[in-house]
């Protein structure tokens, strides 16, 4: 990893869209070292993947809630299967194991707060080894990345 691998995956992050031409000249490269480095940056598992990054709003899917969550249980075993079951939850954005007073923070991403009860009832509840949870509503969302 040098400073031209640096600028190409600063620049992906931010513009995952941009060609191979224009990434080459953004930072200083003809294109084919250029798509020879971005092809190692994928293979080696530096880039994960490309995605579109979606407007909750237009989508209805704008009401974000944090959830605390503690288990019942925090053996490995409990552990997976609590994973393996977020896993499989739509509506659950992020999850996080947490060193702290409680074992999980969720970040979970519904239409309003009436759909948001619903989630948190008949999926977060119901989510293996659940003993508690407390809900933290976003009222705006100041800075959103994903890396």
């Amino acid at each position: 990893m040098d400073r031209y691998d640096e600028k190409i995956l600063a620049i992906l992050a931010r513009d995952g869209r941009i060609s191979v031409a224009k990434l080459a000249e953004r930072i200083g490269l003809s294109k084919s070292p250029c798509q020879v480095r971005l092809n190692r940056l994928i293979e080696e598992g530096y880039i994960l993947g490309f995605r579109a990054v979606l407007d909750a709003e237009k989508l209805h899917q704008d009401h974000v809630a944090f959830v605390e969550v503690r288990l019942t249980d925090t053996t490995e075993m409990a552990l997976a299967q609590f994973n393996a079951a977020v896993l499989a939850a739509p509506e659950i954005e992020q999850c996080h194991l947490i060193a702290g007073g409680f074992d999980y923070l969720l970040k979970v991403r519904t239409r309003d707060i009436k759909n948001y009860r619903r989630v948190l009832a008949e999926t977060i509840s119901a989510l293996p080894h659940v003993a508690s949870t407390s809900t933290h509503v976003s009222m705006q969302g100041v800075k959103d990345m994903a890396f």
